[in-house]
């Protein structure tokens, strides 16, 4: 079920899951710390206050899904479906490891709470729209929420899917998009520029709220009042830091790729994280 937090509770529940990302991704020397840093209190919002999910029971069919379509983003999507109950916080030790399940992009095998593996983007929107289209037709009540990356925007089965489920008035469909400004090895504008990124989404028929990502309380009151528009799905741009809560690795390119080294970098990001 949905469970309610404080604020407070939701920014100690982010700053674990940012925690939680740094040990897991230096300990296994691989990527993307700085995509889960920004996406951590989006994720602490939607277990903490939003989703309406039973640990006890992952595969309940009335579920709310979550479709983490930005695969990358593995470690912290781990780490929040352990904290919110699906599994024992010890597992968060496979990641990315030999023998475990804790694959370096974001895996549904032997992962209670992962609804689909994800990696090679612009798969998680489609799939996502064809859930929503279901449980309209079915009549229930779930709802399905993808979250993106700003730079998944370039794929073109997701503009797709978006015409798609406007046609359709999905507005049980959620996308939040992680819009942190920097994808892979540049600036999303240098790569390919996105804005004017609302208005796209409106003239597709989708109801559309731009926001702070890292604002729980904008986050919640969002995510609490939907849908943005009867009738339209819903597209909630989150602007967001790449890197947020490390100071020397907010807005740095470097750490799409670079892993926090362990010992006395890996305990300075954890010092500036638990004091954030």
């Amino acid at each position: 079920m949905a469970r309610s937090a404080s604020d407070d509770d939701l920014r100690a529940l982010a700053r674990r899951l940012r925690s939680h990302s740094l040990r897991m991704i230096s300990e296994a020397k691989t990527s993307h710390i700085g995509s889960c840093l920004s996406l951590a209190d989006i994720l602490a919002v939607l277990y903490g206050s939003v989703l309406r999910v039973d640990p006890k029971r992952p595969d309940w069919a009335d579920r709310d899904r979550l479709i983490v379509s930005k695969g990358h983003a593995a470690a912290v999507t781990y780490a929040a479906v352990a904290e919110a109950g699906f599994m024992p916080l010890e597992r968060l030790g496979e990641y990315a490891r030999n023998g475990g399940q804790l694959y370096g992009h974001v895996t549904h095998a032997g992962v209670p709470g992962v609804e689909m593996s994800n990696g090679s983007l612009g798969h998680g929107l489609p799939v996502g729209t064809g859930m929503a289209l279901t449980a309209k037709r079915e009549r229930r009540d779930w709802r399905v929420f993808v979250l993106m990356s700003d730079g998944e925007c370039d794929e073109g089965s997701n503009w797709e899917a978006i015409l798609f489920a406007a046609h359709h008035g999905l507005d049980n469909l959620v996308i939040v998009i992680d819009y942190n400004k920097i994808q892979s090895l540049d600036f999303v504008d240098k790569t390919i520029r996105l804005e004017p990124l609302a208005d796209k989404f409106r003239a597709f028929g989708w109801g559309v709220r731009e926001l702070d990502g890292h604002d729980v309380a904008a986050l919640r009151g969002t995510l609490e009042s939907l849908p943005i528009e009867a009738g339209k799905p819903n597209a909630i741009i989150a602007h967001t830091i790449k890197g947020k809560g490390v100071s020397w690795m907010e807005g740095k390119v470097l750490w799409h790729y670079r892993p926090p080294a362990e010992g006395e970098e890996l305990a300075r990001a954890l010092a500036e994280v638990e004091a954030s």
